[in-house]
């Protein structure tokens, strides 16, 4: 490809970083970095009623965080600024285009009140017609209209401005992902306002200007912008402009549910920031975002960031709907977690002192204990940073409760005899006693009393940790205080089995 590429992510500061949109930025990303192209960051904030405090720093943040940048934006403007929609608009750089319109009579302004619509809308519905907008000016001649703006403006009303959808059109275009497309003009509802009655274009009108001025070349975003693009064409073939060449990626789908990933749908978390919360590591959820959609060549499902730059190829973004596997992103998460234990070690000790467990100055203090406290509970099997403080909240932190199951190994005659040997060799071992000396001494037991199994550890286990399940019981002990085990042995002896 040997044009220069100019793509942009432009997300709306209304919400927190969508998996689907960051899916967008990653491949538009992708797409700049791999063929040397620009990457544009452009804030669409034209609905303000719908912005949320601090959502633009969201999306921007949690894009670094994910490993992203970008050669132009807000905070490192280039020469086609400004770069939110709020301040073009505020600086006229729309407004010369909706005057050109109005002025050859391919658009209009509009002044039917929201009671006229709703009306319309209902007689279409009782007639069993498809939602259109009703052209109130038909066979009127421009001065005619004119007067009628007039009539209305005396009335104090305010009208939007609306495009005059050619009809009997069709629009085509041969999309990156999907192949060639037609979508008629009829389908798109019939005149769409491009400017609202407060002023400011909407979203439709104003991506054309923005991307037109920007010299945008390829506009890269999800399947539920297909039924935009004929609405955007209209406006390039109006304004006598060449439309970039559009790509739609396949929708991302609840793999559990096979239904359209919503953001109504509380069953799978969906937000980068609340991934992040849990401790999954930017470069898995690169790596798993990059293959929603995306199909690379062989077996291989662990790529970097710099990988994935280098091989990405547009023509093999699949048309078919890429399915959102929770599993899936949590497998990914333990491999990249694996692979530099060294790094993420500081993040699961602060994950303990988030918890409550132990205070900074403390977390620094018992760094190496701490450490070897989470290699014990297992931390090559989780999938994420939070869920260590599970792991290792008992016996470590806290003793559970002894439940009914534990009480019947405990209290049977093997469990007695069981207690009663392992209570004598544990006072006798040193309190610097090694995993060995442990298993050494569990070993001479089962030899002594001929008990094995659960009967033989889950009594020794309830009595130390009020667990029967868990890590090594031996490297277990090894951490823990010898002092504090031997007070729970001794409330469980005196509770049990007095």
């Amino acid at each position: 490809m040997t044009d220069d590429i100019r793509v942009r992510y432009a997300p709306s500061p209304t919400g927190y970083l969508h998996i689907g949109n960051a899916r967008t930025a990653l491949f538009n990303w992708l797409f700049a970095r791999h063929y040397n192209g620009t990457f544009v960051i452009r804030i669409e904030d034209t609905d303000a009623s719908r912005n949320v405090a601090d959502g633009e720093k969201s999306q921007l943040e949690n894009l670094k965080w994910l490993g992203l940048d970008w050669d132009e934006s807000p905070a490192n403007p280039g020469e086609y600024g400004p770069y939110r929609q709020s301040e073009r608009n505020a600086d006229g750089m729309y407004q010369p285009f909706i005057d050109d319109l109005l002025e050859r009579g391919l658009a209009y302004k509009s002044y039917k009140t929201s009671e006229e619509l709703e009306a319309e809308r209902a007689a279409q519905k009782a007639a069993k017609q498809a939602p259109h907008y009703v052209y109130e000016y038909a066979g009127l001649s421009k001065e005619e209209r004119e007067a009628k703006y007039a009539e209305f403006e005396a009335q104090g009303l305010k009208p939007v401005i609306r495009f005059r959808v050619p009809e009997d059109k069709t629009y085509e275009w041969d999309d990156i992902v999907k192949g060639p497309i037609k979508i008629g003009a009829k389908e798109v509802g019939g005149d769409w306002v491009i400017q609202k009655a407060d002023g400011m274009p909407t979203y439709n009108f104003a991506v054309v200007v923005d991307d037109h001025l920007m010299k945008i070349s390829h506009v890269l975003r999800g399947d539920d912008h297909v039924s935009n693009t004929p609405k955007q064409m209209m406006i390039y073939e109006a304004l006598g402009w060449e439309a970039p060449k559009f790509g739609h990626m396949a929708l991302i789908i609840n793999a559990a549910t096979g239904k359209k990933l919503s953001k109504r749908d509380n069953d799978v978390l969906q937000f980068v920031e609340q991934y992040r919360e849990l401790g999954y590591q930017p470069e898995a959820m690169d790596n798993f975002i990059g293959l929603l959609g995306w199909s690379p060549k062989g077996e291989d499902e662990i790529f970097s960031l710099e990988q994935f730059k280098q091989m990405f190829d547009e023509t093999r973004l699949t048309k078919a709907n890429a399915k959102f596997d929770q599993k899936k992103l949590e497998w990914i998460n333990n491999q990249w977690m694996r692979r530099d234990k060294d790094r993420v070690m500081p993040q699961l000790i602060q994950e303990l002192v988030k918890a409550g467990f132990v205070t900074e100055d403390e977390a620094k203090e018992k760094k190496d204990w701490l450490a070897q406290v989470i290699e014990v509970a297992g931390v090559d099997g989780i999938s994420y940073t939070r869920q260590i403080v599970d792991l290792v909240r008992e016996p470590f932190f806290q003793l559970g409760d002894i439940n009914q199951e534990m009480l019947d190994y405990l209290t049977s005659d093997d469990g007695r005899k069981v207690y009663a040997a392992w209570n004598k060799a544990y006072r006798a071992l040193p309190d610097d006693a090694t995993a060995e000396d442990y298993m050494a001494a569990i070993r001479k037991i089962q030899n002594d009393l001929e008990i094995k199994g659960r009967n033989l550890w889950n009594p020794i286990r309830i009595a130390t940790t009020h667990q029967i399940q868990g890590p090594n019981l031996p490297e277990m002990l090894v951490l823990l205080n010898k002092q504090t085990v031997l007070v729970t042995m001794d409330a469980v002896a005196a509770k049990y089995l007095n």
